[in-house]
């Protein structure tokens, strides 16, 4: 039997003889090239407990890359942050910085907020 027992989705059996068992991760969005991206930049304090964090939003294309560009980014300001639901959570204040970084890698960048 193949490993592929956790890919099922909850299926354990089937009766059906043309069964396929289909799995959630084929449908991996395409990054786009950073020309073609609309990224927004703003500083957000809801829900942190009066905690700044510059937060990155607007990213088209695999969860891996938006991963990549969110460590790129908490090197280069040196801060810690995580990637989640989309979105690039970086601790601090860095909405200009972060913004120069976007521009030199070729990101089409906006700052949204106040």
């Amino acid at each position: 039997m193949s490993n592929d027992w956790k890919d099922r989705l909850g299926v354990v059996f089937s009766t059906n003889s043309d069964f396929q068992y289909e799995n959630e991760n084929e449908e991996e969005q395409k990054t786009l090239p950073p020309q073609q991206q609309n990224l927004k930049v703003s500083l957000d304090r809801k829900k942190r407990k009066g905690k700044s964090v510059s937060l990155v939003t607007g990213f088209t294309g695999s969860e891996n890359d938006l991963k990549t560009l969110g460590k790129l980014l908490k090197t280069k300001c040196g801060v810690g942050g995580t990637v989640k639901n989309g979105e690039i959570l970086i601790q601090g204040d860095f909405c200009n910085k972060i913004m120069e970084i976007l521009k030199k890698e070729g990101y089409k960048v906006k700052r949204s907020g106040g």
